[in-house]
């Protein structure tokens, strides 16, 4: 049933009038008790919506997907991709839907989606329901990613559905609303180029090229064009994510998106103790999505892109191929952003390329004597205003540190760039977990104070010690969920 909300909001269905070969008309699921836990009013607001009348019951019916504007048409989209490298033909929202587009205050086009709001036929034997855990922690991290200025979708609100969820016991179900550039993903282009359908290729690619990379369409050859922005776009994205310590979790080549946002945050984490082959999550028995595979990976997600373009770029095979080979140097791009990013965090300038025997030292250092990676060089940023500070306390052999540190303060580091750069607050893991818990249990306070803090991570406050500190060494060795 479509319920026009007044004048407070209106979604378009583009995505489902240009390709309604990937999308299926579907109604989100009626909660039982839908209610608000935390609502995102600074999006709200970015979004041109009234943050009284999300509040009310017609935006609660609306947030739960139940109350669409007059020429929206929620649609569950078909995508496929590889899992842990096997590939698999269908995928799809099998528990999400794209209410529509809307027309933020910028005037961007962003999708407004649900996560959690029933079957759909794209389910595969799932519940398509979700639990207040998994998508309170979406929330959380997503807000603490886009702080830390990393490209992300965003959580505008999570609701309580008033329906229990059967995980290893029963859960309370919550729904997620997310927002986001769009949901176009290296999926979507595999599951377009299974059908051998190339007119629907070729208008997904178009539909990709408008929404996100406008300047390819002017391009000698669009959709290569397309492709070098997009390796461009996520060789960006994963340097910024090993730069804060972010472990995705679940790199398959359907959690890639189009538009070079971070999106899907299952079994994500953030390093602490400073390790490469650090792994969270409880399904990556091999670490195949291991912190230090993160490049590897987004590398190997963005060949299988550039084998659904390939018809696209030319009807010389051969020719094709090398054009794409040729595209993919861009990727490169990633090292000298890690590299000049690190450099930063090291209060460096991006032009110090004789200092990277510095930058490689104090990483085998911190690897070797398990140093937290945050707490670090958030210190280190100290030490660049002054001879002493809490940092050399760290490391298990400080003198170690202390002739790394002789020769790095030699070369004149800028605190102030350190400053800008090293966050002091970051999701951390045992404060994550401990906000989700008291969250089940009905109090939100937890949740609130840890995202007050994650959204100013570069200014250090009063009050907020706890929020800087690593987890306890009683924490144990910590495990994450898909929560599905």
């Amino acid at each position: 049933m479509s319920v026009a909300p007044g004048r407070t909001v209106a979604l378009q269905d583009r995505f489902f009038r240009e390709l309604p070969e990937l999308a299926v008309p579907w109604q989100a699921e009626l909660p039982p008790e839908p209610s608000l836990l935390v609502l995102n009013e600074t999006l709200a607001a970015e979004l041109g919506l009234s943050v009284d009348w999300l509040r009310g019951p017609d935006g609660l019916r609306f947030l739960a997907g139940n109350l669409i504007p007059d020429g929206a048409t929620p649609v569950a989209q078909a995508y496929a991709g590889h899992q842990f490298g096997g590939y698999v033909p269908q995928l799809g929202d099998g528990r999400a839907l794209l209410l529509g587009e809307l027309v933020d205050g910028q005037q961007h086009l962003r999708d407004i989606h649900l996560k959690g709001s029933g079957r759909t036929p794209f389910a595969r034997g799932g519940d398509g329901l979700a639990a207040t855990g998994p998508m309170l922690r979406e929330y959380i991290v997503s807000e603490g990613m886009h702080a830390l200025g990393v490209p992300t979708t965003r959580s505008l609100a999570v609701l309580a559905t008033g329906r229990p969820v059967a995980r290893e016991s029963l859960l309370p179900g919550a729904l997620l609303v997310r927002v986001a550039s769009s949901h176009l993903r290296v999926g979507s282009f595999q599951y377009a180029s299974a059908t051998g359908d190339l007119d629907l290729l070729r208008r997904l690619a178009d539909h990709a090229i408008a929404r996100h990379h406008p300047d390819a369409a002017d391009a000698e050859r669009p959709y290569l064009a397309l492709f070098e922005d997009v390796v461009a776009a996520q060789a960006a994205l994963v340097a910024q994510w090993m730069l804060v310590g972010f472990v995705h979790g679940v790199m398959n080549t359907d959690n890639m998106t189009i538009s070079g946002e971070t999106i899907d945050y299952g079994p994500c984490a953030f390093m602490e103790a400073y390790d490469p082959d650090t792994v969270f999550s409880s399904i990556d028995a091999w670490g195949r999505y291991a912190y230090c595979n993160q490049p590897t990976i987004a590398a190997w997600n963005l060949a299988r892109f550039a084998e659904t373009l390939l018809p696209l770029i030319g009807d010389d095979v051969e020719e094709s191929v090398s054009l794409v080979e040729n595209a993919f140097d861009g990727f490169h791009d990633y090292h000298a952003a890690w590299r000049s990013g690190m450099y930063a965090k090291l209060g460096l300038t991006a032009d110090a390329e004789d200092m990277a025997p510095l930058l490689d030292e104090i990483l085998s250092l911190l690897q070797e004597s398990h140093v937290d990676y945050t707490s670090f060089f958030a210190r280190l940023s100290g030490l660049a205003r002054s001879d002493t500070g809490p940092v050399r306390e760290l490391f298990v052999d400080p003198a170690l540190f202390d002739d790394w540190a002789v020769r790095w303060r030699a070369v004149n580091p800028d605190p102030e760039l350190m400053s800008r750069v090293n966050p002091i607050y970051i999701p951390r893991n045992h404060l994550v977990e401990e906000a989700l818990e008291a969250a089940t249990a009905g109090d939100l306070g937890p949740l609130h104070g840890l995202l007050d803090a994650v959204r100013a991570p570069y200014t250090e406050r009063a009050g907020l010690e706890r929020y800087a500190k690593p987890a306890p060494a009683d924490f144990g060795t910590y495990r994450t969920f898909c929560g599905t």
